[in-house]
C-alpha cells in the first residue's frame, strides 16, 4: 500500500476488527476499501471535508530542497519536478476522512473476482487528456507495462500481477497470479496513468519521444493543472486547467483551488528557511525542532502575518520507521551484534534534552503509530505465526521483548557504551590502545552518509559515543543529487532513511525488507535485508485471509525485524510543525487523515491583502 501519523490504539482496532476488505466483488462498484464498507455512496457528489464554494483564484508557492532535471514522471534515474501529480492522475484517489478507501478517479468504477484473482476498471468516458484525446483502457495497460519495465521498485511492487489487458472497450483487466490477495486492487487503483499516444508521439521540433529518457519537455497529462513555465532546477509554475475534465467529478469538487502552483527550489536549507521569511514562498514545514523553538522571532510572526501551527491529522493515518541504517551489503555490518552494538552508542534522551526541546518520541517500531506494532512477548496467533518458522527467526523474539537502550546522564550512557563494547567484542573486535580492531588489526570505521546537514547534530552524537569505545566514524553530507545517486546504488557503509507504512501494509513489504529486492538498483531495501524468515513474515502478511491474521502477522514481522537490529531507530513527531503566510483558509474541520493543503485549502482575498499578496 502506498504511504503517509493518530487516533486511540482503540479507535484504530475499531475501525479495522472485520474482514480485511468487504467491497462487493463480481459487481462494478465505485469504490475500494480495506475497512469496512466505503463511507460515501455511489450517487455521492463530493467529499464531506471540502468547501464545494471554495473561490478558485490566488497562487500557492510552495518550496522545495534541490532540484529537478526531469519532468518524466515514471523514470527511476534523475529528479522528477516537484508537482507532476497535479498534471498526471491515477485510476482511483482516496478520501481524507477514511483509511484505505479508494474512489473512481479516471476509472469511473472497478470489478473485483469473487476470488481476488482479478480486477477490472471500466474508465470514465468523460476522461480527456489536455489535448482533448479520450484517457483509454490501452493507456492504462500501457502505462503499467513500461512502469515494471523501468522501474525495478515498482516491479516488486506490482509483482504479482501477471497480466493486463483491453478486455472491452474501455475497459482493462489485471490477473493475479494468487488468489485472496485484497489489497492488489487498491495498489493498482494507485497506478499512475499516462497518454501512450503523446509518448508515442513526436515533439515540436519533429523528435520521437522516449519514455526511457530524462526529459524537460512540458508533459501532458490528464489532471486539474498544465505546466505553465519553469527554470530548470530552479522553479516551476502549474496553471490551473480551465478546461479540465474533472471539474465537477466528485472526488475533485472543493478541490484545486488555486489558479496557479509554483515551486521554488534551494539548495540549502538555511537560506531556503529565510527565503520563507522573507515572502518568497507560503508554506514552510518544519523539520528541526531548535529552530521551531527559537527561531520565530522575526516581525512577521510577531505581527499575524505568518502563522504557527501544528497539524495532527497529517500523522493520523501512518506509521513510519527511520534511523541510522548499516548496509549489510558491507562485510562489517553483517554480524547481527555489530548492528545493536551501534544502537547502545546512540543517546536519544540526551538529544531530547539538549537538542529537541521534547518535540520528539523515541521509535520503537516499524509500525509505529499503528496497530501492526509488536509490544511485550508473542501470543495468541502472532505466536503460532513465529511458531511456525521458528528456525528462521531469532530465538530472542521469543524470550525478550524488544526495547531501546535508555541513555540520559552519564552512568547510564557508560553503562550502555560497556554493553556496546561488549557485542563488539562478541563479534571479534578487541581494543588496541584507543582504535577498535578486528583480529589482523584493522580499525572498525565506517562513514554515514546524509542528505544534507539537517541531521548533522544527531549523527554527532552516534559519532562522539561511538569515539569513545575507539570506534571511527566519518559523517558525509552531500547534496541532494548526489545523495540520491548514492542511496539508489546502495552506495554507503550508513545512510539516515526509513519506511513509511501505512494501514494497510502489502507488497510494499518486499521492496522494504524483502530478499528478492536486495540487490536491485534503486530499492528502498536499504539494509540489504536477505533474510528467509523475514521473507516468509512478509509472505504471511500479503497472503492473510483477514484483518486478525493480518495484524498478527505483522506484529510477527515487526518483532523480527527488531530484534535482527537492522536500524538503529530514531525518533517521530506527532503532529506536523507548519508555518504559513496568512493568506489562505481551509475548510473546518479537516479532514481526519490530512490537513488537506493545499489541495483543499484556497486563497483568501481579505487575508491576502492584510498580510501583502504574494509576490
Amino acid at each position: 500500500m502506498k504511504f503517509a501519523p493518530l487516533l486511540a490504539l482503540g479507535l484504530l482496532f475499531g475501525m479495522v476488527a472485520p474482514a480485511l476488505a468487504q467491497t462487493a466483488t463480481g459487481v462494478w462498484t465505485h469504490a475500494f476499501t480495506m475497512n469496512g464498507d466505503p463511507k460515501y455512496p455511489a450517487d455521492y457528489t463530493h467529499f464531506d471535508y471540502v468547501n464545494v464554494d471554495a473561490p478558485k483564484t490566488g497562487t500557492v508557492r510552495m518550496g522545495d530542497m534541490g532540484g529537478f532535471d526531469t519532468f518524466n514522471p515514471i523514470l527511476p534515474k534523475g529528479e522528477a519536478a516537484g508537482g507532476l501529480g497535479l498534471v498526471y492522475q491515477t485510476l482511483m484517489t482516496p478520501s481524507q476522512d477514511e483509511v484505505n478507501t479508494y474512489y473512481g478517479l479516471l476509472a469511473q468504477s472497478l470489478k473485483i473476482a469473487p476470488d481476488y484473482g482479478a480486477v477490472t476498471f471500466r474508465i470514465d468516458p468523460a476522461a480527456r487528456w489536455h489535448d482533448g484525446e479520450p484517457v483509454t483502457a490501452e493507456d492504462v495497460k500501457w502505462s503499467f507495462e513500461t512502469l515494471i519495465k523501468l522501474s525495478p521498485n515498482s516491479a516488486q511492487y506490482y509483482a504479482n500481477i501477471t497480466k493486463a489487458e483491453v478486455t472491452a472497450p474501455g475497459e482493462v483487466t489485471f490477473t493475479f497470479d494468487q488468489t485472496g490477495n485484497r489489497e492488489l486492487p487498491l495498489i493498482l487503483g494507485q497506478l499512475l496513468v499516462l497518454p501512450q499516444h503523446w509518448w508515442e508521439g513526436t515533439d515540436d521540433k519533429g523528435n520521437k519521444r522516449d519514455i526511457n529518457q530524462s526529459t524537460l519537455e512540458a508533459p501532458m497529462g490528464s489532471g486539474p493543472y498544465k505546466l505553465a513555465s519553469f527554470d530548470a532546477g530552479r522553479t516551476i509554475t502549474y496553471q490551473r486547467d480551465p478546461d479540465y475534465w474533472g471539474v465537477n467529478q466528485p472526488t475533485q469538487v472543493g478541490a484545486n483551488n488555486f489558479d496557479q502552483y509554483r515551486i521554488e527550489y534551494f539548495l540549502d536549507l538555511t537560506v531556503e528557511f529565510e527565503a520563507f521569511k522573507g515572502d518568497q514562498f507560503d508554506w514552510w514545514t518544519e523539520n528541526q525542532a531548535s529552530r521551531w523553538a527559537k527561531a520565530y522571532d522575526f516581525p512577521a510572526v510577531a505581527d499575524g502575518r505568518v502563522i504557527k501551527e501544528l497539524f495532527p491529522q497529517d500523522y493520523a493515518g501512518n506509521g513510519v520507521m527511520v534511523g541510522f541504517i548499516p548496509n549489510m551489503r558491507r562485510d562489517k555490518f553483517k554480524d547481527e551484534r555489530v548492528r545493536e552494538a551501534l544502537n547502545y552508542a546512540f543517546n536519544f534522551e540526551q538529544l531530547s534534552d539538549t537538542l529537541f526541546f521534547g518535540q520528539y518520541q523515541r521509535i520503537n517500531s516499524y509500525f509505529y503509530r499503528l496497530p501492526f506494532a509488536s509490544s511485550g512477548l508473542p501470543q495468541g496467533e502472532e505466536l503460532d505465526i513465529l511458531n511456525s518458522i521458528k528456525d528462521l527467526v531469532p530465538p530472542s523474539v521469543f524470550t525478550e521483548p524488544y526495547t531501546n537502550p535508555v541513555g540520559g546522564d552519564s552512568a547510564k550512557l557508560r553503562e550502555n557504551l560497556r554493553q556496546a563494547l561488549t557485542l563488539f567484542n562478541e563479534a571479534g573486535y578487541t581494543l588496541n590502545g584507543t582504535k577498535l580492531v578486528d583480529a589482523q588489526g584493522n580499525p572498525f570505521t565506517f562513514e554515514i552518509l546524509l542528505n544534507g546537514a539537517t541531521i548533522e547534530p544527531v549523527a554527532a552524537n552516534l559519532v562522539a559515543n561511538l569515539a569513545l569505545i575507539g570506534v571511527d566514524v566519518t559523517l558525509r553530507s552531500v547534496d541532494s543529487p548526489q545523495y540520491i545517486n548514492r542511496v539508489r546504488s546502495h552506495d554507503y557503509d550508513v545512510v539516515y532513511s526509513g519506511w513509511s507504512q501505512s494501514f494497510s501494509l502489502g507488497n510494499e513489504q518486499r521492496y522494504y525488507f524483502g530478499s528478492g529486492s536486495v540487490d536491485e538498483q534503486g530499492s528502498q531495501n536499504y539494509a540489504g535485508i536477505a533474510d528467509p524468515g523475514v521473507d516468509a513474515l512478509i509472505d504471511k502478511v500479503i497472503g492473510a485471509d483477514d484483518r486478525d491474521t493480518q495484524v498478527a502477522a505483522s506484529m510477527a514481522l515487526d518483532r523480527v525485524l527488531l530484534h535482527h537490529h537492522y536500524i538503529v531507530p530514531s525518533y517521530t513527531l506527532s503532529n506536523s510543525r507548519i508555518a504559513r503566510w496568512d493568506r489562505f483558509s481551509h475548510p473546518d474541520p479537516l479532514p481526519e487523515f490530512s490537513s488537506g493543503f493545499p489541495t483543499i485549502w484556497w486563497y483568501d482575498d481579505a487575508k491576502a491583502a492584510k498580510t501583502g499578496g504574494a509576490q
